[in-house]
């Protein structure tokens, strides 16, 4: 009985599409940004940020419009809030918060930072590219 219990419960959470952490697949050119809501399709500059009440998972299509959103959400410093963004080269997943940031002539939304996994000349940190984001988009307002 014990084992038919402990199947069943295996069974229901493998089955639930309810992810507690870390990026989900983007469904390209489906899925909206949560920002300008226009959909998905670069697949080199995506983001996601998993956070709030619920840890609910909200995509963007340029790290930029995902840090402008952040700032607006009352969790926005919450430890537990994840950012993940694609390596700009690979396309594999990164911790935003750990990656590094190449400036870039054409991001979808023209924020104009790319994701690294490693460190090169003239990088910036995560923080040193949400600052540059900020300054430049309350400077035009």
């Amino acid at each position: 009985m014990k084992y038919s219990l402990l199947l069943v419960f295996l069974l229901l959470t493998a089955c639930s599409n309810d992810k507690a952490s870390g990026p989900e697949e983007v469904k390209w050119d489906r899925d909206a940004c949560e920002r300008c809501q226009m959909l998905i399709s670069d697949r080199y500059h995506v983001t996601e940020i998993r956070g709030g009440q619920d840890h609910q998972l909200h995509k963007f299509d340029d790290m930029g419009g995902a840090i402008l959103w952040l700032q607006e959400q009352p969790w926005k410093d919450n430890a537990d809030t994840e950012i993940w963004v694609v390596d700009h080269h690979s396309g594999l997943w990164l911790n935003a918060k750990k990656a590094w940031y190449v400036e870039a002539e054409q991001t979808p939304m023209n924020y104009g930072f790319s994701a690294e996994a490693q460190k090169t000349k003239g990088a910036l940190s995560f923080e040193e590219m949400q600052e540059s984001i900020l300054k430049r988009f309350y400077k035009r307002q």
